[in-house]
């Protein structure tokens, strides 16, 4: 072995060495917590879900390109690709878990929407305290549905306009009726949801029936806490905040 070959080795192994314990990195779980951990039922993941809606702005939308291409410049062989574009969207109909999103024609997702596209929504929990962790292990879905216009009536009655510009204070220069570009708002019906809670030994992973995702409520959402939401880490059954004192939410 010559010299460099050697440094390098030793260097890999101090390295290796530094790097947090193997349970630290791919457990959602602190060493003291794993003998109570649970999978979350089905309904719990979907509150999970609806408090990642609530508390998230930005997601993916992905949607397919039409076999045609009259009106861009397209290369020809990308008709029936999928494409996935990062997008603004609001939780500005929590009764139903619809997410609002504010549809800028002239963009690609809607184009292809509006050229027979199908389209889904994906987001992953973004924790803002968390100790070394794979991000494999924290909460990500896609919700799978079909964009409908939301009618004048609609955006004045729940005052859409606002509670979009609360989630994205940068919007306000593209809304409705702006120099800038055509926009509309639209929601993204929910058909299907596609859910996966980290790793499958201590998570579900697994279709959410939409049912389960409308039904449920806004004190559901309240009451849930998401990993790394609060400082600290705790167990699972903490994670999702059902083991609480008199005093509310489980602080974590």
């Amino acid at each position: 072995m010559n010299l460099r070959a050697a440094l390098l080795s030793v260097i890999s192994l101090a390295w290796a060495s530094n790097l947090p314990a193997a349970n630290n990195i791919f457990s959602n779980l602190d060493p003291e917590h794993e003998a109570s951990w649970r999978i979350p039922t089905v309904h719990e993941s979907a509150i999970q879900g609806r408090r990642i809606l609530h508390l998230e702005n930005i997601g993916t939308l992905s949607t397919i390109f039409p076999s045609t291409h009259r009106t861009e410049n397209r290369p020809s062989d990308v008709g029936g690709t999928p494409i996935g574009l990062m997008d603004y969207f609001a939780d500005c109909e929590p009764s139903t878990g619809n997410p609002t999103i504010l549809a800028i024609t002239i963009a690609t997702s809607f184009k292809n929407v509006a050229a027979g596209s199908n389209i889904t929504l994906s987001l992953r929990w973004h924790a803002p305290y968390h100790r070394p962790y794979s991000a494999a292990a924290v909460p990500r879905f896609s919700l799978v549905g079909r964009l409908e216009d939301i009618s004048a009536e609609e955006v004045k009655g729940q005052n859409v306009a606002a509670c979009f510009v609360k989630y994205h204070p940068d919007a306000a220069a593209w809304l409705p009726g702006n120099r800038i570009h055509e926009s509309k708002w639209v929601r993204l019906v929910v058909e299907e949801i596609y859910w996966i809670g980290g790793f499958g030994d201590r998570a579900y992973i697994g279709w959410i029936p939409v049912e389960e995702w409308q039904s449920v409520t806004k004190e559901e959402i309240e009451k849930c806490r998401l990993p790394g939401e609060k400082r600290g880490w705790a167990s699972w059954k903490s994670w999702l905040g059902f083991e609480q004192d008199n005093q509310g939410p489980l602080e974590l």
